[in-house]
């Protein structure tokens, strides 16, 4: 399974940053590129959340909670800092540990007694059994992962609603959101109800949530705590899998090597590769690369009003905040001041991912586990597909195998 440039993108297509920081293009949307451009729009208080469905959210009536992805200004900040004992670094480590260990466990046993198995299923196992986990859904129903699936399909779209293809796609649409709600959240409120739990759950019962309000809100963390996860856990997997060197790397490395190492992946394969968002008041925005401005020009200034696109592919990718060679994994990368080793792939500012230590610690905790198995070997060429209205992209039909082993026909 050998690549010509083991250690260059494997699912991320396009050029890397490095060009103009900032433009307006002819569709009438701003597009970011550069890196300090990108962390700037992110954290201004004069833009809010743009794309994600957020036209739909829009219309319910006003008397409706939206969930905190689609919130901005101090009602969003208020619920981030009441959750935000959830996240933290010393919680995921103290708490969650022990949980995605036995996780992970299972998740490597099943590989054990099939022999092979899609990888891509069981990092999606793995990573909807640690979200439900800390959301609170842990009393649903067998079939959690077929529902999840339902309402994450592997290709989406929204159709006009009248023609048929819409009335189906309304149809489906509707039936996943009743699954969910009578397979995971009504169990989980009910049980909530009569003895609260330390979990998100309990808190969106403790703030006078409706069932309905809970299930957009846990549907909402389902997005971000499982279908990227999975995704960047593939990714990882791969470039360990096609890179003797930095798996051994990985293999030897300590928690924080290792921690280091999985951004630095993320930082060139981000699980989400665009955000948007849309300016409330005109905007400023460095111009050049990290602030400088080596041309003169000044900072660019983006209208109230306007949309914006700040492309991580190539923010993550801009030799002036991220050094040279850009588009390769390099684990010992020297960033420029200011700027995270994994770029700008949790996002910034207000709305930056609050399970950015869970999605790490799960991914360690997975893939530590299996790489440490013997005759451990990938057999097939991942196919990578794109969820553009997510602007993520997907891995599948990995299939890995362990080598000797006599178990039980394939899983997956």
């Amino acid at each position: 399974m050998g690549q010509q440039e083991p250690n260059a993108r494997k699912v991320v297509a396009g050029p890397l940053g490095g060009g103009c920081p900032v433009r307006h293009d002819a569709d009438g949307v701003w597009r970011v590129d550069g890196y300090a451009a990108g962390r700037a729009v992110l954290r201004s208080t004069g833009t809010v959340q743009a794309g994600l469905g957020i036209e739909m959210v829009e219309k319910l009536p006003s008397s409706v909670r939206r969930p905190v992805l689609y919130r901005d200004g101090p009602e969003h900040r208020e619920h981030r800092r009441q959750t935000a004992r959830y996240f933290t670094p010393r919680r995921v480590a103290e708490h969650y540990r022990g949980m995605m260990e036995r996780v992970a466990d299972e998740q490597i046993a099943r590989l054990r007694a099939a022999g092979s198995a899609d990888l891509s299923e069981l990092s999606f196992r793995l990573a909807v059994d640690v979200a439900a986990e800390v959301i609170g859904l842990t009393e649903s129903r067998p079939g959690l992962m077929r529902r999840l699936e339902r309402f994450f399909p592997d290709e989406f779209g929204e159709p006009g609603f009248t023609s048929l293809r819409g009335l189906r796609f309304m149809m489906l649409r509707n039936s996943a959101w009743l699954r969910m709600h009578f397979g995971d959240v009504r169990p989980a409120v009910r049980a909530r109800r009569h003895r609260r739990r330390d979990d998100l759950v309990s808190h969106l019962l403790d703030e006078g949530c409706s069932a309905g309000e809970i299930l957009a809100e846990c549907l909402t963390f389902a997005a971000a705590g499982m279908v990227t996860t999975r995704e960047f856990v593939n990714v990882a997997a791969w470039h360990l899998f096609d890179d003797e060197q930095l798996l051994q790397q990985y293999r030897s490395a300590d928690r924080a090597g290792r921690t280091a190492l999985l951004h630095e992946i993320l930082r060139l394969e981000p699980a989400v590769t665009s955000l948007w968002r849309r300016t409330t008041e005109d905007l400023e925005i460095p111009a050049g690369g990290d602030g400088a401005d080596p041309a003169g020009t000044g900072p660019v200034t983006v209208p109230a009003g306007a949309l914006v696109e700040i492309r991580l592919d190539r923010t993550n990718t801009d030799a002036s905040a991220v050094g040279p060679r850009a588009g390769e994994v390099c684990p010992a990368r020297a960033t420029a001041d200011g700027a995270d080793a994994y770029g700008l792939s949790f996002g910034g500012g207000p709305h930056k991912c609050p399970g950015a230590h869970i999605a790490i610690q799960e991914s360690d905790i997975f893939l530590t586990r299996l790489f440490a198995e013997p005759g451990l070997r990938l057999v097939s060429t991942p196919r990578v597909g794109r969820k553009d209205n997510l602007g993520a992209y997907e891995v599948r039909d990995m299939r890995v195998t362990l080598d000797g082993n006599t178990g039980s026909p394939a899983a997956g």
